[in-house]
């Protein structure tokens, strides 16, 4: 149903079924004794480079099994191309903490105990060639107690639980929906899911257009820079925590809201970063607002200059300030100086204009729990660690230093 529902998108379903060792010679003569509901009845190693290769973008060949002779068909396999969305399905595949750590997404199906032994009837009589004696006895000996021990714990790993399976469509709807909203995102959105980038409207899309052309005239610079500093800073405010509080309107009615939270403060890594101080007052009557400088050389520098916070800023969130995030040294730098005044890492919420992806991925390498709000994710840096395309030293472009 979900596969359904997703037919504008390439999804491909991949079976922990396909990944069963085949038996030896001596396992065969034993087959009944065997449990084909234990880990180590798959071949998780194979599951696991199937999988890291089509989430790297890389066809893959599928095994394929026959369940009637309990071995692999040598001479064939199933070509699996690289797709939107990737679907792992199993009873096992929650066991293995590498296999559960390549899942954006666990999913765990709960089925009555009854149902689920009706459907193993169902399934091996009509398409594994067994009779109903030797379900019902696999089933006593091995699945019931397989499902207690490996697959009932894994239930805890799962991130949705669905009850009544495909016929509980709110549940394949959401699921639905989720997985839309992800398939939108920046790709790098879907690797830190604390990263932020406002969602892309032809206003943004225009205003980067005039301030990121290098014959735009100075004032027009700062005007437009000005409007999108904004809407970054309101959409981080967004993030902030709130408390549910109610008024009374001049008509006498009750309106629920929202309190905004008092305890902030922002904090401006000198000189960009203060281009993005006037919007945040804007936005936040009477806000404090720190400073750090940093030293770079080449921006390749992570010399600490000069700080000046509030003295209880490990108290606060903090709106930490700088139009563009390129190597991430200053930003490591200054996230790292926040974080030894106390100030818990969730509680800081970076903002920029422009991010590059080596910045990013630096900072979450050492802050995952730091939030990151941007308009734009560029392409990458250059050999001289500028943004490409870029906008340029924002700074020299905002203050008017850039022809000094």
């Amino acid at each position: 149903m979900i596969i359904q529902q997703l037919h504008d998108h390439r999804v491909v379903l991949v079976n922990q079924d396909s990944f069963y060792r085949g038996l030896t010679d001596d396992e065969l003569k034993h087959v009944h004794e065997y449990n084909f509901d234990h880990p180590d009845a798959f071949d998780t190693e194979q599951l696991l480079e199937c999988i890291g290769k089509l989430k790297s973008g890389q066809p893959v060949h599928v095994p394929i099994y026959s369940f009637k002779d309990h071995r692999r068909c040598c001479d064939s396999f199933r070509q699996v191309n690289a797709s939107d969305v990737i679907i792992l399905e199993g009873i096992l595949v929650f066991h293995d903490q590498r296999v559960r750590n390549l899942m954006n997404m666990r999913i765990f199906v709960d089925a009555d105990a009854d149902t689920r032994l009706a459907r193993r009837i169902k399934r091996d009589t009509g398409e594994r060639s067994r009779d109903v004696h030797s379900v019902l006895e696999q089933y006593s000996k091995f699945v019931k107690p397989a499902f207690d021990d490996f697959i009932l714990p894994s239930k805890k790993y799962a991130d949705v639980i669905i009850p009544r399976g495909g016929e509980n469509h709110v549940a394949i709807d959401l699921i639905v929906q989720h997985i839309r909203t992800k398939l939108g995102q920046h790709n790098l959105c879907k690797i830190y899911p604390n990263l932020n980038v406002i969602l892309s409207t032809f206003q943004i899309r225009g205003m980067h257009t005039l301030i990121r052309d290098r014959e735009i005239a100075k004032h027009d610079f700062v005007f437009y820079s000005d409007r999108l500093i904004r809407l970054v800073v309101e959409h981080g405010l967004g993030y902030l925590p709130f408390t549910e509080k109610q008024v009374i309107t001049p008509t006498g009615s009750v309106y629920t809201g929202v309190n905004f939270c008092k305890k902030l403060c922002g904090v401006s890594i000198i000189r960009s970063g203060e281009s993005m101080e006037n919007a945040l007052r804007a936005c936040c009557k009477g806000i404090k607002i720190g400073k750090i400088l940093i030293h770079r050389t080449g921006d390749n520098g992570k010399q600490l200059i000069y700080e000046k916070l509030p003295k209880d800023i490990s108290k606060r969130h903090v709106l930490l300030l700088d139009p563009v995030l390129a190597t991430g040294n200053s930003a490591i730098q200054a996230i790292g100086l926040l974080v030894r005044k106390g100030v818990p890492e969730s509680q800081i919420i970076f903002l920029n204009l422009i991010s590059a992806p080596e910045g990013i991925h630096r900072v979450y390498k050492q802050f995952p729990s730091l939030k990151i709000v941007t308009s734009e994710i560029d392409v990458a840096l250059n050999d001289e660690f500028h943004v490409l395309p870029g906008m340029g030293d924002f700074g020299d472009r905002y203050f008017g230093t850039d022809d000094v």
